[in-house]
């Protein structure tokens, strides 16, 4: 896992860690904007990015990090070298438990101003485009705690005090957002939970889920709605060999 540490003289470098080294860290949950106004793994490695609008973004989530003591963070958008099919499938595989696993996590709501949330009683929070993407249902389900945090980065507040909010926004039950296991849950409602959500890429429909699911299954970009056929037939072989083994016992 590689992570980010934002150093006394404001700037950014990278170190990866072994799985049983990995420190505590931050994470930060947001909604990607246009590629190249995204700052990439080859942006830090080459000192350039500064310029680009997501760089606020990662910026916000280092310092929040340092304000909760925390040396180290890590940004999907520039801690992946993405050039590397084998480092983006170790990646997405264990995108759940790195969000599990995080300290703290942050959700930079860029289209949620402080004072629409605070004059329109939650109208904003409501609309905003993070609650309708394919990757951040697991970014809202896995961490211990995810807070969340206007375009001005302003604490908004955190998933237990809004959790009425969400849950009437997403349909997902409160004992889902307050850590039950989601194995308690079929597959179906687990499935709906997803059903409106969008994600640029059709594979990512599905690859989205697999930490959701519990599923390990090979990324194949290019095989379109194949990807989630293929999800289903993961899902389903689990399913039998868990009924199996009860029926076995």
């Amino acid at each position: 896992m590689r992570l980010l540490r934002l150093n006394a003289r404001g700037k950014f470098s990278l170190t990866e860690f072994v799985e049983d080294n990995i420190p505590p860290y931050a994470i930060l949950s947001h909604t990607w904007g246009a590629n190249d106004e995204e700052v990439t793994f080859k942006d830090l490695v080459e000192g350039t990015g500064k310029s680009k609008a997501g760089y606020t973004k990662i910026r916000f989530c280092g310092e929040q990090a340092a304000s909760n003591r925390l040396q180290y963070f890590w940004v999907d958008t520039c801690c992946i070298d993405k050039s590397s099919s084998a480092e983006l499938q170790e990646a997405i595989t264990s995108m759940f438990q790195w969000y599990h696993n995080a300290a703290n996590c942050y959700v930079y709501l860029s289209d949620v101003s402080i004072d629409n949330y605070s004059t329109n009683n939650y109208s904003a929070f409501r609309k905003s485009r993070w609650f309708t993407r394919g990757w951040t249902l697991q970014e809202l389900i896995a961490p211990r705690t995810v807070e969340f945090f206007s375009q001005e980065r302003q604490r908004i507040g955190d998933r237990k005090s809004l959790e009425r909010q969400v849950h009437e926004i997403t349909g997902i039950p409160i004992r889902a957002l307050r850590g039950s296991p989601l194995a308690g849950f079929s597959i179906d409602e687990r499935m709906s939970w997803a059903a409106e959500r969008k994600t640029k890429r059709k594979e990512d429909k599905a690859y989205s889920l697999l930490g959701i699911f519990n599923i390990f299954m090979p990324l194949i970009y290019g095989e379109g709605d194949n990807a989630f056929t293929r999800l289903k037939e993961e899902i389903e072989k689990g399913s039998r060999s868990k009924y199996t083994t009860t029926a076995d016992t």
